[in-house]
């Protein structure tokens, strides 16, 4: 049995934006809430629109948006590739959904938590082997004072290790379900598989990210998925590539540039 890539825009969106109780699931192992604090009930929410990102990254970014029964609202994002836009365009999606809770002549005190947890398939902060990745609003002086508002968590799948993982098991189960899949499987080790089916969502998701559960339309959409990820992927390399040639030819320009006033400043001096 061969079971499709979770991150792929189509399994995603068929798995965590369809079925609420995995989504549930999902959320409650990887969000920071407080005991007493997890989501009961979830409802979907439109896809927004939002600005897309300058440049070439058009279809690397998958989202699902949802809300509990408390008012609080969730965006789920499945990022393929980082760019250090996506740190700003994560702050201002989840800044518009918590504007725009409140009607006209609402009171402040309405508002509800907004929560954005973005998973990426890159690493993006190379000086730490931290993979979670955690912003909230806190008083600098003292970090136990905080205005709830806007929490933003982003996790670096590559840098996750189930082999160093001492935490909650069911994080450590949904983030090997993301990671495992990763090259269409056929199958599964036997002992990875019976710890996956013993969650009951997962086992779900599982059965989600079969290939007997899709069309042949569909499964030709998710190939065309990767195609175009492949494309952005040579393309944001080429421009970066571009970027750093042309930064050094600046750089090179201004110390001539430099040396020759230098030179000159000298000549004048003596």
């Amino acid at each position: 049995m061969r079971y499709l890539d979770p991150k792929n825009d189509l399994v995603f969106k068929k798995i965590f934006g369809q079925f609420p109780n995995i989504t549930m699931s999902f959320l409650n192992s990887l969000l920071p809430l407080e005991v007493g604090q997890e989501i009961r009930e979830l409802e979907y929410l439109p896809i927004e629109l939002v600005p897309e990102l300058p440049g070439i990254i058009k279809n690397s970014i998958v989202d699902v948006r949802c809300r509990d029964n408390r008012g609080r609202q969730f965006i789920v994002e499945m990022q393929m590739l980082w760019t250090n836009s996506f740190k700003n365009r994560v702050l201002f999606n989840a800044s518009k959904a918590y504007v725009r809770q409140l009607e006209k002549n609402e009171e402040y005190t309405m508002l509800q938590p907004v929560f954005a947890l973005s998973i990426v398939n890159q690493k993006f902060e190379p000086n730490t082997d931290q993979w979670y990745h955690h912003y909230k609003m806190v008083h600098i002086q003292d970090i136990e004072k905080c205005i709830d508002g806007l929490q933003l968590v982003f996790i670096e799948l590559p840098k996750f290790e189930p082999k160093s993982f001492s935490e909650k098991k069911l994080i450590l189960l949904w983030l090997r379900f993301l990671q495992e899949l990763e090259n269409d499987k056929d199958m599964y080790d036997d002992a990875l598989l019976e710890q996956l089916m013993s969650v009951p969502e997962i086992a779900q998701a599982l059965e989600l990210s079969k290939e007997s559960a899709y069309s042949k339309e569909e499964l030709e959409a998710y190939d065309k998925y990767w195609d175009m990820i492949r494309v952005e992927k040579a393309l944001l390399a080429g421009a970066m590539h571009e970027g750093r040639e042309k930064g050094i030819e600046e750089g090179r320009a201004m110390g001539i540039e430099m040396g020759i006033q230098r030179g000159i400043e000298k000549g004048i001096e003596k």
